[in-house]
């Protein structure tokens, strides 16, 4: 297996969500269980890239994807592609200085350097552990104020770092490969925050909207339609792995070096629900075609 590395990068508010809960948000979005962190499942992006593929490139569709329908034993094959789920990269948090900065830890780094380098990538070094009441910054930081960092309802303090100042660098080139004045603006509001801040900061600074139905004929809200929804806020960065196989298609001999070149390098889809109320626009940008 050849993985390769892809980004999502939100436009908008994104739900990806798991259906009805029993806690205090009725519509949370999907979390892995490990470790409580925000993901996308592969399957949701998956069916997205599949449409995307059927409107534009519909000869490949069947050969990346699968058969959409199975009459026989002749035409059950898999798909060539293997999609992971993306994981949380950078999460948008509120800054008193600065009005948003991108955070990360050296958790979901250390796993984003693993992913990195199976998919032939370089990347900087991991960095050291930092203290809770920390705040790692590259050069040029927009969110410190007064020698505080003000995150949410949390003040930390700034700690330079060239582990911060290389990984804002190689994740804005990811996210914004064409664009330079969107990387300076990355990098200078990027953060490493401690395991446990970026934690807390990841269950409680999501983005929680209130949902309301109207009575078509009264003009009132309908009884019992007041709901509340999880999203990840515009901006969030998440990233995840594929491969590719050779063609299962019987009498095809696409190679997986070929059917790589067939995905789109940059593409913007909608991924989840609430498509009708502008939720869910991102970028999909594929890091294994160059």
């Amino acid at each position: 297996m050849d993985p390769k590395l892809y980004h999502l990068h939100a436009l908008s508010a994104l739900h990806c969500g798991i259906g009805q809960s029993t806690g205090a948000v009725d519509l949370p979005i999907a979390r892995a269980r490990a470790t409580n962190l925000p993901i996308v499942p592969g399957s949701s992006l998956r069916g997205v890239l599949r449409e995307e593929f059927a409107d534009k490139n519909g000869g490949m569709e069947k050969t990346l994807f699968g058969p959409r329908t199975v009459s026989g034993g002749d035409d059950a094959h898999a798909g060539a592609l293997a999609l992971g789920d993306a994981h949380l990269l950078l999460l948008p948090i509120r800054a008193l200085a600065g009005i948003v900065a991108y955070a990360t830890c050296p958790f979901i780094l250390k796993r984003y350097k693993q992913d990195r380098e199976r998919s032939g990538l370089a990347a900087p070094s991991i960095p050291p552990p930092i203290s809770e009441t920390q705040a790692g910054h590259g050069e040029g930081c927009v969110n410190r104020l007064n020698d505080k960092v003000v995150l949410e309802d949390l003040d930390l303090d700034p700690l330079p770092m060239a582990e911060a100042e290389q990984w804002g660098a190689h994740i804005a080139q990811a996210v914004f490969p064409r664009d330079s004045e969107a990387q300076t603006d990355l990098e200078k509001r990027f953060l490493i925050l401690p395991d446990a801040v970026f934690s807390f900061l990841a269950e409680t600074a999501t983005e929680i909207r209130t949902r309301i139905a109207i009575d078509q004929g009264t003009g009132t809200v309908k009884d019992g339609a007041l709901w509340n929804e999880e999203n990840l806020p515009a901006e969030t960065v998440l990233w995840g792995v594929y491969a590719l196989s050779d063609s299962r298609v019987k009498g095809e001999n696409h190679k997986a070096a070929d059917l790589a070149a067939k995905l789109p390098a940059d593409a913007l889809l909608q991924l989840g629900g609430k498509a009708g109320v502008g939720r869910g626009l991102v970028r999909f940008l594929n890091g294994g075609v160059k």
